[in-house]
């Protein structure tokens, strides 16, 4: 794809989130949603300009002339199932290599060490928790930029689908399980996070913020995050899952040990305790 048709969609995208990507893995699959149409066009189109064209051919009072007789040509069928038949198979291979490329599973290449952060989706709102740093955020997130981030992702309410647009696809939430996800941010900047999956009546406040900045600039926002008077234990975390709309950013400096597994391991105890019995 050359620069003039990039600086094009980009110029005729910008106000789209998907299509301004601000990450590699939101790239490859911007590439990918343009490549998948343009091939797919050439297929459509043809058919709704012949449309056009048969409808004005023979519309009435034009002279065409008529073949009543006339039902099958082995060269038109050759073409379009020619034609159809190429389009389906470029389409397939592109999408083979694109799923395992793009696996949301597949850990990032780079030789910045990643960060962790993990993910719960609550009622009706985004627990965000950094094992590494123990401390642990609502509705807010920040990491460095350029840098991978591998998010482990659970729900402790119905399910859920996490997703920054400008970084890339989203990923399900599910309560018992953890779904993971690798991002990366190329640019510093803040990003829009939300909920694409319907979850109930506060679904439409299920927002949260995403910044990328600078190593230095993150260290001090931990540093920041640190000298919060909230801890997030069982207690508070019970307290914190109850239903609610539109939470505004809660910073927490200390995080019960081993809570994402604690939170999953929780639907689990049923089927443990049938087995013992």
């Amino acid at each position: 794809m050359t620069d003039r048709y990039k600086n094009f969609n980009l110029a005729l995208f910008a106000n789209f989130a998907l299509f301004n990507p601000k990450g590699w893995i939101a790239s490859e699959q911007k590439e990918l949603i343009i490549t998948a149409t343009m091939l797919m066009l050439m297929a459509v189109i043809p058919v709704l300009v012949i449309t056009f064209v048969f409808a004005w051919k023979y519309r009435a009072g034009n002279n065409a002339k008529y073949a009543p007789t006339f039902d099958h040509s082995r060269l038109l069928q050759f073409t379009w199932w020619t034609a159809l038949c190429a389009i389906i198979v470029v389409l397939s291979v592109i999408a083979w290599k694109s799923s395992y490329a793009l696996d949301p599973r597949k850990t990032l290449k780079s030789n910045i060490k990643p960060i962790t952060i993990q993910v719960v989706a609550l009622e009706w709102k985004w627990l965000f928790i950094y094992p590494e740093q123990n401390i642990a955020t609502v509705n807010f997130m920040q990491f460095p930029e350029d840098t991978p981030i591998n998010f482990e992702i659970t729900a402790d309410a119905p399910m859920n689908s996490f997703w920054i647009p400008q970084l890339g696809g989203q990923m399900y939430a599910m309560s018992g399980m953890k779904t993971k996800l690798h991002l990366e941010a190329s640019d510093p900047g803040t990003y829009r996070g939300l909920s694409s999956n319907i979850s109930g009546e506060g679904f439409a406040g299920m927002n949260f913020t995403a910044v990328a900045s600078s190593n230095a600039d993150f260290d001090t926002w931990v540093r920041t995050v640190k000298q919060s008077s909230n801890i997030l234990n069982l207690n508070e975390y019970d307290k914190l899952a109850e239903p609610s709309k539109n939470n505004p950013v809660t910073l927490y400096s200390f995080v019960e040990d081993n809570l994402l597994d604690t939170i999953i391991m929780k639907f689990m105890m049923p089927q443990e305790a049938h087995k013992e019995h």
